[in-house]
Parts: C-alpha cells; sequence; structure tokens
C-alpha cells in the first residue's frame, strides 16, 4: 500500500494539491511595544488567484509559475503600523487593481519592521526594504520584465520606499504613485533621501495631511492636494476622538485613491497655484497648458502623462465630501449685478428636481460684487442634480446689525465644469434681500460664453 502511494505521488498525471494561501503578517500592539526585526514578505496577486496571496521568495527568485514577467507589475507598499494590525484595505486594492488591468499585484509586507512604537526605526528600514525590492525587481528584468511595466503605489514610509527603488533603478520604472508620503524625518531631506519626480518615468502624489503626518511640498510631476491638503471632511476635529484624530486625515490618501480606481465618480482637479485661489474660482480650466478635461484624481491619471511631464511639476487641487465616493460637483456661477455702491457677502445656492436637492454656501470668504461688473464664484455640491428644475439663492453680509442690503442681479448665469455637454443655465432681473431665500425656474442663457 506504501508502494502504491508513493508511485501515484510522482506519476505525473496525478494532480498537485494548490499552493496554500499566505496572508499579510498579524502583530499586535505587544509586538509593536517590544519591536520587531524587519523581515520582507511578497504576497502575489493575479486574476487566476485573486482570492489568494502567493508567497514569492525575494531571496532566491528563478521564476515561478504563478509570475508571468511579461504583464504590468504593481507593488503595493504600506507604511508604518504602530498597531502591527494588517491594514483594512489590502483586500480591496487587491481586487479594484485586478478588475481596472490584468496585471500582477504584489503586496509589499514589510509588517516585522514598520510595526514598532519607535517611528525613526521604522524609517530607518525603508532603506532595507527598498533595496530587497530592487534586487526583485532585477532579477524580474533578468526573467523578461521591462522596467517601465513596474507600478510603485506607495502609503506614508512605502512612498519613499517608491522613491528609494526608483532611484537605485536610474529613475526608469513606469510609474510611482505616492500616497500622502510621510514627512516626519523626510522634510527637508535632499531629493535622494525622499520621493521626488526624477525616481521614475511619471511621479504622481496625493497629501491629505500636510500638517501633521504628511509631507508639504511636492513630490511628483503631479501633485494632488485634497480639500488643500488639510482637515478632511468627516475626520475628527478634537483629540477626544481617540486614534482617529490622529491618523484619518492620513489614510484618507488610500481611500480616494481605492474610489480612484472604483470609477463610481471621477474626481477632477485643477492645476492652481493655491487651494484659496482654487476656491475662488480662478483655476478652472486646463486647455492652455493640459489637453482637456482636467486631470482625474488616482489611478488613471497616466492618460495625461506626457503633458504632465513637460510641465515637469503641477499642483492640483479639489474639494472631497466627507463619505464614499467623496466626489463634489463642481459648477461655475457667474453673477453680474447693478448696485451703484460695491456689495460684499455671501450666496448660498441650492439645485433642485423634485425632491432631489443639493446646497453649496459659498463662505470660505466675503465676495465683491460691483456695478457691471462679473464676479465668478466656485460653487460645488455634494450630489449631482441632472435636469435642474429650481434654483434658490440667498445673499447675506454676515452682519448681525445694520441696514439690510438687497444685491439687484442683471444676470446670474450657472456652468457645469463637470459636465461640459450640459446646458447653462440663467435667470436675468433678479433683486435678492439680504437672508432672504429666492426660488426660481432657470432657463437656458442665450449666450452660453462664460
Amino acid at each position: 500500500m506504501f508502494k502504491w502511494w508513493i508511485l501515484m505521488l510522482l506519476h505525473p498525471c496525478v494532480l498537485r494539491a494548490e499552493p496554500e494561501c499566505k496572508h499579510f503578517t498579524a502583530l499586535d500592539f505587544h509586538n509593536s511595544f517590544i519591536g520587531t526585526k524587519l523581515d520582507v514578505k511578497l504576497l502575489l496577486y493575479t486574476n487566476e488567484t485573486i482570492n489568494c496571496g502567493n508567497h514569492l521568495d525575494h531571496t532566491n527568485f528563478t521564476g515561478s509559475n504563478l509570475l508571468n514577467v511579461k504583464r504590468k507589475t504593481t507593488f503595493v507598499i504600506h507604511g508604518y503600523r504602530p498597531s502591527g494590525s494588517p491594514p483594512v484595505w489590502i483586500d480591496t486594492i487587491v481586487q479594484l487593481l485586478l478588475s481596472a488591468e490584468d496585471m500582477n499585484v504584489i503586496i509589499v509586507d514589510w509588517n516585522r519592521g514598520a510595526a514598532t512604537i519607535i517611528y525613526p526605526k521604522a524609517a530607518e528600514n525603508t532603506k532595507r526594504v527598498a533595496q530587497i525590492l530592487t534586487s526583485f525587481i532585477k532579477q524580474m528584468i533578468e526573467m523578461g520584465s521591462s522596467l517601465s511595466s513596474f507600478h510603485l503605489i506607495g502609503i506614508s514610509l512605502g512612498a519613499h520606499i517608491s522613491g528609494f527603488v526608483g532611484n537605485m533603478l536610474g529613475g526608469k520604472i513606469g510609474r510611482i504613485t505616492g500616497l500622502d508620503p510621510a514627512g516626519p524625518m523626510f522634510t527637508g531631506k535632499p531629493p535622494a533621501e525622499r520621493l521626488d519626480p526624477t525616481d521614475a518615468e511619471f511621479v504622481d502624489v496625493l497629501h491629505t495631511d500636510i500638517d501633521a503626518l504628511g509631507f508639504r511640498e511636492p513630490l511628483g510631476h503631479i501633485d494632488f492636494y485634497a480639500n488643500g491638503g488639510t482637515d478632511q471632511p468627516g475626520c475628527p476635529k478634537t483629540i477626544f476622538s481617540g486614534k482617529q484624530y490622529f491618523v484619518c486625515d492620513h489614510q484618507r490618501s488610500v481611500f480616494l485613491f481605492l474610489c480612484s480606481l472604483n470609477k463610481t465618480c471621477e474626481i477632477t482637479a485643477y492645476p492652481c497655484s493655491s487651494y484659496q485661489t482654487f476656491l475662488d474660482g480662478k483655476c478652472t480650466e486646463c486647455d492652455a497648458f493640459l489637453p482637456a478635461p482636467c486631470p482625474v484624481l488616482g489611478f488613471y491619471v497616466y492618460k495625461w502623462k506626457d503633458a504632465l511631464v513637460k510641465l515637469e511639476q503641477t499642483k492640483a487641487y479639489f474639494s472631497t465630501t466627507a463619505d464614499p465616493p467623496f466626489c463634489k460637483y463642481n459648477y461655475l456661477l457667474d453673477i453680474i449685478t447693478w448696485n451703484k455702491s460695491t456689495r460684499w457677502g455671501y450666496i448660498t445656492i441650492k439645485l433642485m428636481n423634485g425632491k432631489n436637492v443639493t446646497e453649496s454656501k459659498l463662505d470660505h470668504k466675503a465676495s465683491k460684487f460691483e456695478q457691471y461688473t462679473e464676479t465668478q464664484l466656485l460653487t460645488q455640491f455634494d450630489k449631482d442634480v441632472e435636469n435642474v428644475q429650481k434654483i434658490s439663492v440667498k445673499f447675506s453680509t454676515g452682519n448681525v446689525i445694520g441696514p439690510r442690503y438687497k444685491l439687484r442681479v442683471i444676470r446670474m448665469r450657472l456652468k457645469s465644469l463637470d459636465n461640459k455637454n450640459r446646458p447653462h443655465l440663467c435667470r436675468y432681473d433678479l433683486i435678492m434681500e439680504e437672508n432672504t431665500e429666492v426660488t426660481f425656474r432657470p432657463i437656458i442663457c442665450q449666450d452660453i460664453e462664460m
């Protein structure tokens, strides 16, 4: 019986068992407290093994029947893990990347090395992780991969790891995406000591926590600043919220990137000198220097690669909602008044279609309304209302005491920035009494140029 079992095991027609699925290293705060020695694991996922991570030996890689080196390969590299627990987004990013393209997705698990309460130790380990990845990529190239087929997605410290890898490979890898690159211990460092645009053929960066855990200055060919890069909507505002107060803004970069893969809606970003200038409605067109439309955040921004690389460095801004998919819908509101005296104030506008209502308060600063002068305002809504049936507007000055003012409008015009084919909506000859909401049915503008 024993002899028969051995013969069956060795027979070429006998079905071999599939490799055991491997999982991201799960540690806890105890491990973080006592410290962990660096150990890097590479977990491979493909469309054939989408629910099963397969371990790749980076120390002795001679090829694998699971790893097709001719495919595009995306490495996902996490950051500092003070709790030791696996990132909550791993399964989601694997599924979404593989639904976007047929590729190899390799999760770089360096939890042993990132899980420590001593942040400088984790930061110190980034270069060693980068050396290991660089060696592995070189082996893949020897097996037939091309440098341009690699995409490294690095989160926090992982963004700088990606930069180190790119630097070691002469800046020839295809793309690096940095998701809120870590600021502490990297701010002020020279380019060789952090992520920078020369580390890959295309480097795109998303900033969400530039006043705390993230990096403030631009690091890529295009740097996206969500809500100006600070204070993400829906994140706690006080320390009494516990851990989320410290990490929510920083982590938002990952969830914004995941939504870009999900394509529930596309977040358009607008190249601009600052977030304040963007909110002032001064940066709503890209035609002069980028292919129209303006670039979208996240995975699909590579479609603008050639133009962005020529520009060398672009800062782009956008606003979000508090909840997924985080999209705001952008309009340009154009108002011409005929008051003899200049008025300063704020506008609140609602779009309505039956029970579908959305509101935008333009209150980041008072707007100036001068006689016969066009005032352009960026208005952003949390919901997309198609076929707008009614619009309501309200003018306020914010003054508690003093006279109540009126805003006499010659023409009010509303233009969708996200849906260029939608007609521009107008209202002519309107009087707005302060703090009084005025509702009307818009008409299609007679002159559509803005």
